[in-house]
């Protein structure tokens, strides 16, 4: 890497999915009521955070059918104010307004022509995430049906995620002709995928595929990639992921965001478990459980992962989101323990700029995959009390470190006993 690293730096985050359903829109910043509280970016300056994933989300700013950008516009000069460095997020979680789709061939020049708006209004922005999780949000919306445009095949999901990757490229080339410096952060979900002997091919294709987003917006999927037969087969043509392989568009940070459930574990013996852990890929029926609450071994862990991620693309990685939903003294532990395993991989020789506190405010519906409204709300930094926001014990733990702190927290409960629900297995950890 050369030279001293800088400091490992504190960001954060709000849950900002506005995800599609049928013909509903789901809104995580109307949930928080973060869409009517200007005020919110000032209790997190206090909290000493200096960069922010901030959302200025494609579908919130052609709502009415116009254009109308003037809610980011305020927020993004406040940030300004505040000294807080934001990284900009136009897709999460969804498909585009109305008009479009994740298998639109529209798609990506609409993406283009709202990141050459937003730019032009803010020539200063120099950091963007034009979609998040472009495979996850491809996973859910093609193949296994939760979000529009609910497809349930392989076809469907390679076509979002190619939609995805060209929306990319595309907003990536109309923002740096405003400002040719601007940075791409891409973000995706990573984990590591474990099974029994007999599904071991299954999970080697997901540990494969979970590359697939990054890969191809780095110019990796030529014919010789492990993937490239599954992707033809699947619909994409020759002529567009060679479109991809000659003109990428590399990825200047990597952002992983890491959960507790990131981590799986795959199992034939669908007797050990409930019915709604069983699913299949066509061949077979199998199980498909967090691996901290099967594997004897526990977590492969997040270290391990970004090394394998520094190994794989030789740039440096950020954590974009560290959330879990479970007692604030329990997400005190788990910002730790991703803390700590930041910096065990920079002493590896990864160069992890920063560790994002993810939902600030909280989040809301994710116990049903936001696909019934609302629901179920896990707290953050901050909770949302009475329309109010009232800093929680996270909060306290976030001043801390950003105070220069090492705080001890209570043991997480992924590391102990108790986490095993089902018969314990030996998973035999491999390199993630």
């Amino acid at each position: 890497m050369g030279g001293a690293l800088e400091k490992l730096q504190l960001w954060g985050g709000f849950e900002c999915t506005v995800n599609r359903v049928g013909d509903r829109y789901f809104d995580q910043l109307a949930y928080a009521g973060h869409d009517e509280r200007l005020s919110d970016l000032d209790l997190i300056a206090e909290l000493g955070i200096r960069a922010v994933r901030y959302p200025v989300i494609w579908e919130r700013a052609e709502a009415g059918g116009e254009l109308d950008l003037r809610w980011s516009d305020e927020r993004l000069q406040r940030l300004r104010e505040l000294s807080i460095d934001p990284v900009v997020g136009l897709v999460h979680h969804g498909s585009g307004p109305p008009h479009t789709s994740l298998i639109s061939s529209c798609f990506p020049e609409k993406l283009a022509a709202y990141a050459t708006a937003v730019a032009r209004r803010n020539p200063w922005l120099d950091k963007y995430t034009p979609i998040n999780e472009a495979l996850t949000t491809a996973r859910f919306s093609g193949l296994y049906g939760h979000w529009y445009p609910h497809g349930r095949d392989d076809r469907t999901f390679v076509r979002a995620l190619l939609t995805q990757c060209q929306a990319v490229v595309a907003a990536m080339k109309a923002v740096r002709r405003v400002n040719p410096a601007a940075q791409l952060i891409q973000t995706e979900d990573m984990g590591f995928t474990r099974s029994t002997r007999g599904l071991r091919y299954q999970a080697d294709f997901e540990n494969e595929r979970r590359w697939l987003a990054l890969d191809l917006l780095a110019g990796k999927v030529t014919p010789q990639h492990p993937l490239y037969r599954y992707l033809r087969k699947s619909g994409a043509s020759d002529a567009e992921l060679g479109q991809l392989e000659t003109e990428p568009c590399p990825v200047d940070v990597i952002g992983i965001n890491y959960y507790v459930t990131s981590e799986r574990f795959l199992d034939e013996r669908v007797h050990l478990y409930p019915r709604h852990l069983i699913g299949g890929n066509g061949r077979q029926p199998y199980a498909d459980v967090e691996a901290v609450r099967v594997c004897a071994d526990g977590l492969v862990g997040l270290a391990a992962i970004l090394q394998s991620v520094h190994e794989r693309y030789a740039r440096p990685v950020a954590i974009t989101e560290a959330h879990l939903a479970s007692s604030p003294g329990q997400q005190a532990a788990w910002l730790s323990y991703i803390w700590r395993a930041a910096l065990q991989a920079r002493e590896r020789g990864v160069y992890v700029r920063g560790v994002t506190v993810w939902a600030l405010l909280g989040a809301f519906g994710w116990d049903r995959l936001v696909t019934e409204g609302p629901g179920t709300y896990e707290p953050g930094a901050f909770a949302i009390v009475e329309g109010g926001t009232v800093e929680t014990e996270l909060g306290a733990f976030v001043r801390r470190i950003a105070n220069g702190e090492q705080p001890t927290t209570e043991l997480g409960w992924w590391s102990q006993p108790e986490r095993l629900l089902y018969p314990a297995f030996e998973c035999q950890i491999r390199a993630a």
